[in-house]
């Protein structure tokens, strides 16, 4: 195959929270085989999923799918790029990312060459809702490794330049008494959807807390979130997030779902909470607005001005589930 293997099978069956369903097998024993990774890479059965400049390759037209390079257009790529970085196997055979952004902008038309008609280097986010399930999961942890290696060149510890080992999943101090490893970084951060029964006389009036940052586009909330600190128990952050940045005291804490976020290098840990009392204390720093919206009104949104978290994020995820709900 000289171009392209477009699409992952199965592209109606996506997973709930998007970014998820990873497809392949990520068979991590080979990552520091280095003979087996290089004849994976010069195998014509072997797929490139490129990255340039933090976008993924996506059909720009219709539906949008994972553009995957095969043949000597992955060899190209993998020429091309930065690292090799070792994403893992189908039944098909090996496949791999590569960090392609030394191409410069004016060039990528012809590094994309018969790779797919329409296909452009895009945004994840502006297509991640409306992939596949294992094309998105695939494309986002392509995107956080190549992320990863740029943002690590050079050793923390030292300053001295490192190089990349285990199959793109593990960088090296080249400096010899230093020598230390570094590994990909996933910052953690906990998401929660506070919630109120409804009162005793008022069925239907259960209410979630959704708020809106000073940056966001004029109308949008979402949940509340935070990123854990040293130290720091999980549901801990989530009290105190709840607590500085709405003022709002929590009664019970309960796990629910988590979501890689390579945006650029963060893991969603999703909880819904269930808040003490009603009032709300924000000091207006950490927040534009915070409200407690009833599950009648978050389903009128369309109709009204206020828009909520996009499709592919686990705060639509949490929201979207308490929807479903009864009171």
């Amino acid at each position: 195959m000289h171009a392209i293997l477009a699409a992952m099978p199965e592209r109606d069956h996506r997973p709930r929270i998007a970014y998820c369903a990873f497809p392949l097998d990520r068979a991590s024993h080979l990552r520091r085989d280095a003979a087996a990774l290089a004849e994976a890479a010069a195998a014509s059965s072997t797929r490139v999923v490129p990255v340039w400049r933090n976008r993924n390759l996506i059909t720009a037209d219709g539906a949008p799918a994972m553009v995957a390079l095969a043949g000597e257009a992955a060899r190209r790529a993998l020429a091309a790029g930065r690292e090799r970085i070792f994403l893992g196997a189908d039944a098909q055979g090996a496949w791999f990312a590569t960090d392609v952004s030394d191409i410069a902008e004016a060039d990528l038309g012809g590094f994309l060459n018969g790779a797919s008609d329409g296909a452009a280097f895009r945004d994840l986010r502006s297509a991640g809702a409306l992939l596949a399930g294992g094309e998105a999961a695939l494309l986002a942890c392509a995107r956080g490794l190549a992320h990863w290696h740029g943002a690590s060149r050079f050793c923390g510890a030292c300053g001295a330049p490192t190089e990349s080992r285990d199959g793109g999943h593990a960088r090296r101090c080249v400096r010899p008494d230093c020598g230390r490893d570094h590994f990909p970084r996933t910052d953690p951060a906990v998401i929660m959807l506070l919630t109120r029964p409804a009162p005793r006389r008022k069925p239907g009036a259960a209410r979630c807390l959704l708020a809106r940052q000073h940056h966001w586009p004029e109308g949008m909330y979402s949940a509340l979130a935070g990123f854990v600190e040293p130290g720091e128990a999980l549901e801990a952050a989530v009290a105190r997030e709840a607590m500085e940045e709405a003022g709002v005291r929590l009664a019970a804490i309960s796990y629910r779902a988590s979501q890689p976020w390579p945006f650029p290098a963060s893991l969603m840990l999703g909880f819904r909470a269930a808040a003490a009392d009603d009032a709300i204390r924000r000091d207006g720093k950490e927040l534009a607005d915070a409200r407690w919206f009833t599950r009648a009104e978050l389903k009128a949104l369309p109709e009204g001005d206020l828009r909520l978290s996009r499709p592919d994020s686990i705060a639509r995820f949490l929201i979207e589930e308490w929807l479903a709900e009864e009171d």
